[in-house]
């Protein structure tokens, strides 16, 4: 396989310049990438309309860089996670979170094996980072836990959220062609507005988002108010401060007008006092912005504690009387290890 190209990074275009060079039709390009993105099958011995010759040699040059489902785990609250294969044997984690209530049923996608930023409260990072995932292979996990979905629930994914292994701008190109592919009419055909990229911030690569005018939201995985409590715990902080992701965040908001959410995780004694919420509250001014207040998930390494339920409930308030718009999420899937921060291919 070394020596095959992965078919999938191919442009529609590149494989139309492929099928001529080789003497085949050129409508035989749109069948195959059909075949790749909107079928969505794993080998060219699969694509029933293409003729044996074309086949062969498509299997002689090319791969397609498809998953496979490796374990399933399902909480008690209805939350499902799925861990899968990949073609080189690493392993990825997908989550999909269904609240029947609210017609909401929605999938957390990886965009790495692993991740390099090493925050201090997250599993996943522990792991280091292995490799990026390819933009087939974000699209795989949104597929197969589509399918997933509709078996359980009768019901297709509402919402993507790129908040599961990994940091999705560091992998950018590849991110954002796995939206290309799941907006696309030659994919799923789904809005961007139902699609949320979570980030740890990286400032430049959030002004890039602005300077291609993405049609996505954007969630910022804040976590603290300030420089120095925030740098304690992400040590991405110490070269892309909270003053260069909000001159980001704001030149985003002014090119996209896409929506922004800060993701706050509540630690009991470090990020919930009424200094701390009187601090994000500041925060909170210069664009239109949602704080998702996250409740902690332990991950078995010690030095954090989950807010009271209490404290979470004062610090939330005293926000909304500032006039920002407040979430407080109840984490789900923490008895299979797949709430926030959790993911890490354990069994």
């Amino acid at each position: 396989m070394k020596d095959k190209v992965n078919i999938r990074t191919l442009t529609s275009n590149q494989i139309q310049e492929w099928i001529l060079k080789h003497n085949f039709p050129k409508f035989r390009a749109k069948q195959i990438y059909h075949w790749l993105w909107k079928k969505v099958r794993s080998h060219f011995s699969e694509m029933a309309n293409l003729p044996g010759a074309l086949i062969d040699l498509l299997d002689q040059s090319f791969f397609i860089d498809t998953i496979s489902e490796d374990l399933v785990q399902k909480s008690d609250d209805g939350t499902i996670k799925c861990r899968y294969k990949l073609h080189d044997g690493h392993l990825i984690e997908s989550v999909l979170i269904p609240v029947p209530s609210d017609n909401r049923y929605t999938v957390c996608v990886s965009s790495q094996v692993g991740c390099s930023l090493d925050c201090s409260f997250c599993a996943t990072g522990k792991m280091g980072l292995k490799r990026n995932l390819t933009a087939g292979e974000i699209y795989d996990q949104v597929v197969q836990i589509n399918t997933l979905c509709q078996e359980h629930f009768d019901h297709a994914l509402t919402n993507i959220v790129y908040m599961g292994m990994g940091e999705p701008l560091l992998n950018y190109r590849n991110v954002l062609r796995s939206v290309e592919m799941i907006t696309s009419p030659d994919g799923l055909h789904m809005s961007p507005r139902r699609i949320t990229i979570s980030t740890a911030g990286i400032a430049k690569m959030i002004r890039r988002l602005a300077d291609d005018n993405v049609r996505f939201n954007l969630a910022l995985s804040l976590h603290a108010p300030t420089d120095d409590a925030r740098s304690k715990i992400m040590p991405i902080n110490e070269s892309n401060n909270l003053d260069a992701l909000e001159d980001a965040l704001e030149d985003f908001y002014r090119q996209t007008k896409n929506k922004i959410s800060y993701e706050y995780i509540a630690f009991n004694g470090i990020n919930v006092s009424m200094e701390d919420a009187r601090a994000l509250a500041k925060r909170c001014k210069r664009y239109p912005v949602r704080v998702n207040i996250i409740e902690y998930n332990p991950i078995g390494l010690g030095g954090f504690e989950k807010a009271e339920e209490d404290q979470i409930d004062r610090f939330a308030q005293f926000l909304r009387t500032q006039n920002v718009m407040v979430t407080v999420r109840r984490s789900r899937g923490k008895d299979i290890d797949a709430a926030c921060g959790q993911l890490a291919n354990k069994d």
